[in-house]
C-alpha cells in the first residue's frame, strides 16, 4: 500500500511490477522536457513517498530527456524528501545517428547514493541475451546486493561470456554505429509518411533515441477501437491507455518502428492506419507497418 512515484505516461512494465510488489504507482506528469519537478517536490510533500522511478534518457513512450535544470531538481527534491531515485536508463545504447552527446546517467551527479541506476545489454542486442546492470552507492547498495544474491545468486556462465565476448570485441562499436543508423533511418521514414498522409500524429518534439513515437489522437478518440481496427487492417499499434497510471488525459498511439523491414513497411503500415483511422473495410493480406 505505500506510494511510489511515477511518469505519467510510463513503461507499463513499470506500474505492473510495482503493483506486484504492492506499492501504489502515483503519477507525477512527463512534459517535452521530462517530468514536471515542480510536480514532484508537490507529489512528495503529500505522500511522503521514499522511491521515484524515471527514465531521464529518450524516456519511453514519450521520447522526452530530462533538461538540464530538472537534472539537477530531481536529485535535489528527492534528496530533500529522503527518498531514493530509480533511473531506468534502457535506452542509453538506443541513441540515434543524428543525436546530440547523449548527457550522462543522474547516477553520474550524485555523489550520496540517492540513485539507483539501472540499464540493459538486451535492447542493443538480442532479445535472448538476458544481461542488466545496476549500480548503487551506500546502504542501497549492500541491500540490493544482498537480495540479489538470494533472489538470483549469479548471472549463467555463458551469458557472461557471451556477453564479454561482445564488448571485448572491435565489432561491438561498429554495431553500435551500425544500430544507431538504422534507428535514424527508421525514424526518418516513419515520421515522412506520417506527415505525408497523418500529419496530425507527428509529435511536436520527435526523440533522437529509442524505436517509436508517441501520437495525440483528437480528443474523444476511442484509441482502443482505433488500435482494433488497425489490427484488422494488418497493422500493430499500441493504444497509449496501459502507460497511465490513473485515467489518460487524451487518448494516444504508441509506433513503433523496429518491428518491420524497412522504410517501404513503414510507408505501407502508416496508409493501412490511416484508413483504420477513417474507418474504411479491413483490405485482404498480411500484417504490415509500425508495431
Amino acid at each position: 500500500g505505500s506510494p511510489v512515484l511515477v511518469e505519467s505516461p510510463t513503461y507499463p512494465g513499470t506500474l505492473a511490477v510495482a503493483r506486484a510488489a504492492g506499492l501504489r504507482p502515483v503519477p507525477v506528469p512527463v512534459d517535452t522536457d521530462g517530468v514536471r519537478t515542480d510536480l514532484l517536490a508537490d507529489a512528495f510533500a503529500a505522500t511522503r513517498a521514499r522511491l521515484f522511478v524515471c527514465q531521464p534518457l529518450f524516456h519511453n513512450p514519450t521520447g522526452a530527456v530530462l533538461s538540464a535544470h530538472r537534472r539537477g531538481e530531481v536529485l535535489r527534491v528527492a534528496r530533500a524528501a529522503g527518498a531514493f531515485v530509480v533511473e531506468d536508463d534502457f535506452a542509453r545504447r538506443l541513441v540515434h545517428a543524428d543525436s546530440p552527446a547523449s548527457p550522462p546517467p543522474l547516477a553520474a551527479d550524485d555523489p550520496d547514493g540517492v540513485v539507483v541506476h539501472i540499464r540493459s545489454l538486451t535492447k542493443a542486442t538480442s532479445p535472448s541475451l538476458r544481461i542488466g546492470a545496476l549500480t548503487a552507492r551506500g546502504p542501497a547498495r549492500e541491500r540490493l546486493r544482498a537480495v540479489h544474491v538470494v533472489d538470483g545468486l549469479l548471472v549463467p556462465r555463458p551469458l557472461q561470456e557471451t556477453a564479454l565476448e561482445l564488448l571485448g570485441s572491435p565489432a561491438w562499436p561498429r554495431h553500435l554505429r551500425t544500430l544507431a543508423e538504422a534507428l535514424r533511418q527508421r525514424r526518418v521514414a516513419l515520421l515522412a509518411a506520417l506527415r505525408g498522409v497523418l500529419p496530425g500524429l507527428v509529435p511536436q518534439r520527435p526523440p533522437r533515441g529509442g524505436y517509436h513515437l508517441w501520437a495525440r489522437l483528437p480528443d474523444g478518440t476511442d484509441e482502443r477501437a482505433v488500435v482494433a481496427s488497425a489490427l484488422r487492417h494488418g497493422v500493430a499499434v499500441t493504444a497509449g491507455g496501459p502507460y497511465f497510471p490513473v485515467e489518460p488525459p487524451a487518448p494516444h498511439l504508441r509506433l513503433s518502428h523496429v518491428g518491420v523491414p524497412g522504410a517501404t513497411h513503414l510507408e505501407e503500415g502508416v496508409r493501412r492506419l490511416r484508413r483504420a483511422l477513417a474507418g474504411d473495410a479491413a483490405p485482404a493480406g498480411g500484417p504490415a507497418g509500425p508495431e
